[in-house]
């Protein structure tokens, strides 16, 4: 199974950057997108499926913002939109298609994680965000196997981005984020899915727009792959593609040995 990540800063932006013609050609299994910043009368008209993959979206209530997607190739036996959190779910930030079969209860998800780069305000939301999703994961790995696709907006640890020291003051880097991370991989047993099959340094996903940045990858890794241990034991090689700018962010790409 194939299964790309990709942070789109705008569904409509990154489709006419040529977004959707490159995954049509990337035979996915299963793509998650996130940050859609569009309602579901664009959505549904203009993005509901692509290459046979159909998408199941969790939309902001504020226009422009937010909002997440998930794609498959296969029909789930459900779907579930929301943490049923009032205070996320406003925000669009949880699609979850489920693919049960008998001995087998597997989740795919799409997560959009708050930033809180904007200020205290932001970043206490991203706090409760954070605190709420410790045990939701720890909930759902109880009952069933998942990979949980996302932004998380969190950079774990120094190799993980480009200028660390200059960034141990701000969202993204803080030790709380970097602490919460560290207790859902170590506690929580969720598994970081590339750094499994990648520990190079300068692997990034993410960078700013400001002092080409992108041009001299100085860079974040901010989007992840996290899965239970069953399900990351059966994965086989990665990718992030660089090859076209769709967004500020770059897809990310992990292949598993199992089939939905």
């Amino acid at each position: 199974m194939r299964f790309i990540t990709a942070n789109l800063n705008g569904v409509r932006s990154a489709a006419s950057k040529g977004f959707f013609d490159w995954l049509a050609q990337q035979q996915a299994d299963a793509v998650g997108v996130q940050e859609l910043k569009a309602q579901a009368d664009v959505v549904e008209s203009k993005f509901r499926s692509c290459d046979k993959l159909n998408g199941h979206f969790h939309y902001a209530e504020k226009k422009g913002y937010s909002g997440v997607g998930l794609y498959t190739r296969e029909e789930p036996s459900d779907v579930v939109t929301g943490l049923g959190i009032a205070e996320f779910d406003g925000e669009g930030r949880w699609v979850e298609k489920r693919f049960d079969k008998p001995g087998r209860k597997l989740s795919l998800i799409s997560v959009y994680f708050p930033s809180g780069t904007s200020g205290e305000e932001r970043q206490a939301v991203k706090y409760r965000f954070l605190d709420a999703m410790f045990p939701h994961l720890q909930a759902l790995k109880a009952e069933r196997e998942f990979i949980l696709v996302a932004d998380v907006n969190i950079a774990h640890k120094e190799i993980d981005l480009k200028n660390w020291r200059g960034n141990q003051k701000n969202s993204g880097f803080l030790p709380e984020e970097r602490a919460w991370m560290t207790k859902l991989l170590d506690e929580g047993g969720v598994v970081d899915v590339f750094r499994t099959l990648n520990q190079k340094a300068e692997q990034y996903t993410w960078w700013s727009n400001r002092g080409n940045a992108r041009a001299n990858n100085v860079g974040w890794r901010l989007d992840y792959h996290l899965a239970t241990p069953g399900i990351a034991a059966l994965a086989k090689a990665e990718s992030i593609y660089t090859g076209q700018l769709f967004s500020d962010h770059a897809p990310l790409t992990i292949d598993y040995d199992f089939s939905l």
